[in-house]
């Protein structure tokens, strides 16, 4: 006579459970330890915008002033494509601080 309990049957989902376990802890130790990513901080702006020309365009530009990061960027209108293109960008604290690198050396 055979006998229909067989062990391996109960223990293969027991066993399946103990690596599914071990694998969420395994993935809960990686997320918890993981080094922590910050983002960068970025002070509401103070924007003006003036119109003017621009070179090697048929179109006007936008020049877009940022006054409290100190950027400046340059955008004409499309009229084809009904948006707005990015010409220039421009760093105006760096700027300064190379002209201000200039005179002192050159003066």
């Amino acid at each position: 006579m055979q006998s229909t309990d067989r062990p391996t049957a109960r223990r293969t989902p027991l066993t399946a459970m103990l690596v599914l376990n071990a694998v969420l802890l395994g993935l809960l130790a990686v997320v918890t330890f993981a080094p922590t990513v910050t983002a960068q901080v970025r002070n509401r702006g103070l924007y003006t915008m003036v119109a003017g020309g621009a070179n090697n365009t048929q179109s006007s530009a936008v020049y877009v002033i940022d006054a409290v990061n100190q950027e400046m960027i340059v955008l004409t209108y499309d009229a084809a494509s009904r948006s707005l293109n990015g010409l220039a960008y421009r760093n105006l604290a760096a700027d300064s601080a190379d002209l201000r690198g200039r005179t002192r050396a050159g003066g």
